[in-house]
C-alpha cells in the first residue's frame, strides 16, 4: 500500500493503486488477434514494476475488437498475470452489449471491469446513472468508470458522477478529461472511490489531487520511468518526481509523433518487443516518424 502517495478508495475491493498501463493488443501481420503476445506484453509491464494492468482501454483498441476476440484477449492476459490486479475495458455504445462483455469477462477471469461511458449517442444524466447502475449489477466485479469525454463525446456531470459513486459495485473512476477543476471536485466529492489519472501529461498533478495510480500509456512502451516516477513521489521524493514528470512529457511529445497512436507499438518494437501492426484503419509510423522515434529515445537515454 502507499506511504506518502494516496490510498485507495475504501469502496475499492482491489486497492488499485500505483502505475497500471493499458496494456496494447498484438496483432498479427494480416491483422489477426495474437493473443500470446498480447499476454507477453501484459508480462512485460508488470515484470517492470507495473501495479496492474488495464487490457481493452484505448492503447489496446478494444473498438477494433470482436466480442469474441476481446474475451480471448481478457482470458490470455488474466492467465498470464495473477500477481497483480487485472481489470478488463468492456465498453460498448449500448448497456446491453456493455453488460454482454462484462459476463464475458468475468467468465474469463479478471479481477474488475473499466467501463467507458457509452459512445456515439447522446447521454444525459439519467441516461448515465442508470447505465452504470445495470452494468455494476449484473456481474460480481468491482466497476471502474472510465471517464473520456474526448473520444466518446459524452462527459459526465459531477451529479452523474456522485450518483454513479453511490451505486453497490461501483469502485473507481479513470478519468482522461484533463480537466483538472472537474477531477479535483469529484474527488473531493466521491471518497470511497478509487481515483486514477488517465493521462501521461497530468500524473504527478493526479496524484497531488488525490489519484491513488496512474493509468499511462509511456508506460506501456516504458513502465519504468513511470514507476520510477509514482515510487519517487510514494517516498515523499518530490522534487525527483517532478523531474521525472518532464521526462515523461518528452517522451508522449515523442509518442505523439506520426499517425494516431502509433508510437507506443513503435517504441515497444525499439525495445524489442513486436506487438505487430495496428488494426486498420489505424496505422503505424512511416519510415522517416520511426527513425526521429528512435533518435529521440536514444537521446533520453531510453533505448
Amino acid at each position: 500500500m502507499p506511504s506518502n502517495a494516496p490510498p485507495p478508495g475504501a469502496d475499492d475491493p482491489l486497492d488499485l493503486h500505483g502505475v497500471v498501463p493499458p496494456t496494447v493488443t498484438a496483432f498479427h501481420a494480416d491483422e489477426s488477434l495474437d493473443a500470446e503476445t498480447t499476454a507477453a506484453h501484459a508480462r512485460f509491464v508488470v515484470d517492470r514494476g507495473a501495479h496492474g494492468v488495464f487490457p481493452l482501454g484505448t492503447n489496446g483498441e478494444f473498438a477494433l475488437l470482436t466480442a469474441e476476440e476481446r474475451a480471448r484477449v481478457v482470458g490470455a492476459v488474466a492467465d498470464e498475470v495473477s500477481e497483480v490486479p487485472v481489470i478488463a475495458g468492456v465498453g460498448a455504445p449500448s448497456t446491453h452489449e456493455t453488460v454482454e462483455h462484462a459476463r464475458r469477462a468475468a467468465d474469463a477471469g479478471t479481477d474488475g471491469l473499466v467501463v467507458v461511458t457509452p459512445f456515439y449517442y447522446p447521454l444525459d444524466d439519467a441516461g448515465a446513472v442508470e447505465h452504470y447502475r445495470r452494468v455494476a449489477g449484473s456481474v460480481d466485479l468491482p466497476v471502474y468508470v472510465y471517464h473520456i469525454p474526448s473520444k466518446t463525446g459524452n462527459h459526465l456531470s459531477l451529479d452523474a458522477m456522485r450518483d454513479i459513486a453511490a451505486i453497490d459495485g461501483v469502485a473507481g473512476l479513470k478519468d482522461s478529461s484533463k480537466d483538472v477543476p472537474w477531477l479535483g471536485q469529484a474527488v473531493a466529492d466521491c471518497e470511497g472511490l478509487t481515483f486514477l489519472s488517465g493521462s501521461d501529461s497530468l500524473l504527478v498533478p493526479g496524484l497531488d489531487l488525490g489519484c491513488s495510480g496512474v493509468i499511462s500509456a509511456v508506460a506501456n512502451a516504458f513502465p519504468e520511468l513511470v514507476v520510477d516516477l509514482y515510487e519517487a513521489y510514494d517516498a515523499g521524493d518530490e522534487h525527483r518526481a517532478r523531474a521525472l514528470q518532464r521526462e515523461v512529457y518528452a517522451v508522449r511529445r515523442a509518442l505523439k509523433r506520426g499517425p494516431y497512436m502509433a508510437g507506443v507499438k513503435a517504441a515497444l518494437s525499439l525495445r524489442g518487443f513486436d506487438a505487430g501492426p495496428l488494426r486498420s484503419p489505424l496505422r503505424g509510423m512511416d519510415d522517416a516518424d520511426r527513425n526521429d522515434l528512435e533518435s529521440d529515445l536514444r537521446d533520453r537515454d531510453l533505448l
